[in-house]
């Protein structure tokens, strides 16, 4: 192409591609057209359906173009109002989070800045607010200040992480795989099993560890797994725990738990995504021991309300996550001479990451932790008064939980199973408040889990007033 048709392409080329450079006026009736749909949908919260199940319409991506009230119009009939209302004090079903709105302006200016903190040198100031808030985190759980740390999309990926490290710090591969072993609990969140399959220990021992009578892990049967485990030539190397399961919300004996890894030479690993923040509350001593792990992971996206998309994992072994994470290239030749470790790029599978740091950072600097704690507090009361109001209206319970996650069912005289079933399918017809269900020792149990902070006592209230109707429909 000649010089003068490369200018005529271009010029012809202009016009179009700076559609994508809105300019201020356009950016302002824009900006006040989403302020205003937040608005409304932020307010009329209090009386929105928790659960909703629509047909969804035509969501495809053809030539055409729309304005954008028109696709905010679609986005709140389609997305919105459609399926779980994850935003809504409503939501007491699986581990809700919550939406907190600090959040969300944290991921505009995110989003806006554009800003790369993966990589120290590309944004110092947002690698060091990332680390800033894996340092508040490592105060929190008592790990010493050499553990290193990233932010992470959530709890499965901070998974990922950890066992990456203990499996390489065990250098457990090749022919070592199908001796290594795993313990963990039934109640251990499926994102273990994933995760050992995708890094590449699908063929590991796992053993179950029996549970005792509140679903809590019991270290005798796991010290004595362990034992047998290695007088059969077999290598214990990770033991997975739970504080804060999802089904039960119960917190593993994670001291004697701990003691058992360190005298058995095993890497204990604690899943702390739900339950972890609640170690700023009265159940502080719950959660003793938890800094003798080797790793742990935690969700702000659940005990901090945040929008979903970020969790945390805590490594005190930062050479073994190094080993699994750092890769040098020759693109990347001018970041080479910096330390690695302030680099979350070196201690994750993600290079290119959304700035996370800030939607964590900036709430925290805004509402103080005070407002946190007493909403984590808030819910662990609400937790025993739903349980309360449901004993009264006859239902049985499962045992005082840990948490703010229990189950109930009720004694129907026959088809007990079949009948709560009926009464969750009731349920979630009604929509007003979402309810999960689950199996627990062989019985369908309808699952309550409070968290979102925009739950309140009003909200207990409405949810036993739902329960109550369905289940006179039921009898």
């Amino acid at each position: 192409m000649e010089k003068n048709e490369l200018l005529t392409a271009l010029e012809a080329l202009d016009s179009t591609s700076r559609q994508l450079d809105i300019d201020e006026t356009e950016r302002s009736a824009m900006m006040q057209a989403v302020t205003a749909y937040a608005n409304q949908f932020l307010s009329s919260l209090k009386d929105a359906k928790a659960f909703a199940k629509n047909e969804v319409g035509d969501l495809s991506i053809q030539s055409q173009t729309y304005s954008l009230s028109q696709i905010l119009t679609i986005f709140q009939n389609e997305v919105a109002a459609n399926g779980i209302n994850a935003a809504s004090g409503t939501h007491l079903g699986y581990i809700p989070g919550g939406g907190l709105f600090a959040s969300a302006i944290a991921d505009f200016l995110a989003a806006v800045s554009n800003t790369y903190a993966s990589v120290h040198y590309a944004s110092p100031g947002a690698a060091t607010m990332e680390n800033e808030v894996i340092n508040w985190l490592k105060n929190i759980f008592g790990f010493p200040a050499s553990a290193v740390g990233c932010l992470s999309s959530g709890g499965s990926i901070s998974t990922l992480i950890a066992f990456t490290a203990a499996r390489d710090r065990h250098g457990i591969k090749n022919e070592k795989v199908p001796n290594a072993v795993v313990y963990l609990s039934e109640q251990v969140h499926h994102s273990t099993q994933k995760a050992l399959r995708i890094i590449g220990l699908g063929d590991v021992v796992i053993r179950t560890i029996a549970l005792d009578k509140n679903h809590r892990m019991q270290a005798p049967e796991l010290n004595a797994a362990i034992e047998k485990d290695k007088a059969s030539g077999l290598q214990p190397f990770l033991i997975v725990s739970s504080s804060g399961t999802t089904d039960t919300g119960a917190i593993d004996p994670l001291d004697a738990i701990a003691d058992i890894a360190i005298a058995q030479g095993c890497w204990h690993h604690v899943d702390a995504a739900y339950g972890g923040f609640f170690i700023l509350t009265s159940k502080k001593d719950k959660f003793k021991g938890i800094e003798k792990a080797d790793s742990l992971i935690v969700d702000p996206h659940k005990g901090m309300f945040l929008p979903y998309g970020v969790g945390a994992v805590l490594v005190k072994d930062s050479e073994a996550v190094l080993q699994s994470n750092y890769y040098a290239a020759n693109y990347m030749q001018d970041v080479s001479n910096e330390t690695l470790l302030k680099s979350s790029a070196n201690l994750s599978p993600e290079l290119t990451k959304h700035f996370r740091g800030l939607r964590v950072w900036l709430p925290l600097q805004l509402h103080g932790i005070q407002p946190f704690i007493a909403c984590l507090e808030e819910k662990i009361l609400l937790t025993a008064y739903f349980r309360m109001q449901l004993q009264e209206l006859g239902f049985c319970l499962g045992p005082e939980p840990d948490l703010s996650v229990s189950y109930f069912w009720y004694p129907f005289p026959s088809d007990t199973d079949a009948k709560n079933k009926a009464l969750m399918a009731a349920i979630h017809r009604d929509g007003s408040v979402f309810l999960s269900s689950s199996m627990i020792d062989g019985r369908f149990v309808i699952r309550m889990a409070i968290l979102t902070f925009r739950t309140k006592k009003s909200t207990i209230d409405k949810a036993v007033e739902m329960i109550k109707n369905c289940l006179q429909k039921i009898l």
